[in-house]
């Protein structure tokens, strides 16, 4: 019963916050009227506000006993460069520790449907439409020498009530260095809004990570209000560009299974943002995924794939990935017994006029040989 009473407590604040944010309460746009409201001066958390936001977040977080505060520092010490993510569910190995027990799971899935129902009645309300952070879990996570928290956020935005939201995982440096790019490309709109502040001890205390998953929420939220900074590339490539990386790797070595859970999240994520996260990365998403289902005996939905691609590229007979996937689309057609007839013209042109070689490449060798940047 306790459990449920959270569980409804949470609900009750998320329906409140979007409640709020389509009427136009939240962070405004750039361009606001004199009455909207300002961002406040720190995203830290009051101490009753951590209470509860803990009390919220214990049935999935994983904290850290007393002694292993002695390794605090290690958080902030491995922070400098960039470094590779974990997969998209945050762990691997014996070393993350998470506990999210059965009940959590099914009241995220049953407050993911709630909002997103909310949403999809709201979408003729004049006030603009805002995507919605939620940090679902936190996971401690032990790489020796280092150790860090990796926080996981739903980004719940307009969509089937039966869509599960797009997930991203990241660690306290992957925040800091996102707010540290923008400060440098936008010090004016970066100005009013805030950021969590290092800490040099107790990193991993049950306190200081619930301060830190509100803060990552509302950081999140506030520069998604700001129309400069939801367009700008650097925050673009913080909510794909490390599923991309990952779904590629995947792909490479031949996990199609695993690679495709994180191109259909890459693309989700893309669709939910609403704004270009690169000029060919939803081509290459696309790719992506047809390559894993048709590894995995899916030719349907490897087609379906390829034609989403095809109507993205138009008549863009210069791109290179559009003899690829009109030979993909003309290969799963014959497979399917499907017409083919206009694709195979388009590719024999392009073959005719020196446009691509003969055979095209695939889209597995394209996939491969693409550098993400």
């Amino acid at each position: 019963m306790h459990r449920g009473m959270q569980e409804g407590a949470m609900a009750s604040r998320l329906l409140h916050r979007l409640r709020h944010a389509l009427a136009g309460d939240g962070p405004g746009e750039a361009a606001a009227s004199p009455e909207a409201e300002q961002f406040p001066e720190s995203s830290e958390l009051e101490d009753d506000d951590a209470e509860g936001l803990s009390s919220r977040l214990s049935g999935t977080l994983s904290f850290t006993s007393a002694e292993d505060d002695e390794d605090d520092e290690d958080e902030d010490d491995e922070e400098a460069g960039p470094d590779p993510l974990p997969l998209g569910d945050g762990t691997s190995g014996e070393d993350a520790e998470r506990s999210p027990p059965p009940d959590g799971q099914r009241g995220s899935q049953l407050l993911a449907r709630q909002l997103q129902d909310f949403w999809k009645k709201s979408r003729n309300t004049l006030a603009p439409q805002r995507l919605l952070f939620e940090v679902t879990s936190a996971n401690v996570v032990k790489d020796p020498p280092s150790k860090y928290v990796l926080y996981t956020l739903a980004v719940i935005g307009p969509g089937p009530p039966d869509c599960q939201p797009a997930q991203i995982s990241r660690r306290y440096s992957d925040f800091e260095r996102l707010h540290r790019n923008l400060q440098r490309q936008f010090r004016g709109p970066m100005a009013a809004i805030s950021f969590p502040r290092k800490r040099l001890r107790r990193n991993f205390t049950a306190e200081t990570i619930a301060r830190r998953s509100r803060a990552f929420e509302q950081f999140l939220g506030h520069l998604q209000a700001v129309p400069e900074l939801r367009h700008a590339p650097d925050l673009q490539d913080f909510f794909v560009l490390p599923e991309l990386r990952q779904a590629q790797s995947l792909t490479c070595t031949g996990l199609y299974r695993e690679a495709l859970a994180l191109w259909a999240n890459a693309w989700q994520l893309q669709a939910q943002l609403g704004t270009p996260s690169g000029p060919d990365r939803p081509l290459l998403t696309l790719a992506g995924l047809a390559v894993c289902h048709q590894e995995l005996e899916d030719p349907g939905e490897a087609r379906a794939c390829c034609e989403k691609a095809l109507q993205l590229l138009g008549d863009k007979s210069l791109h290179p990935l559009l003899a690829p996937f009109l030979e993909a689309h003309v290969r799963l057609s014959w497979r399917l017994g499907l017409d083919k007839r206009q694709s195979e013209a388009r590719l024999q042109a392009l073959q005719e006029a020196g446009l691509t070689p003969t055979p095209p490449p695939s889209l597995k060798e394209l996939l491969i040989k693409e550098v993400l940047d």
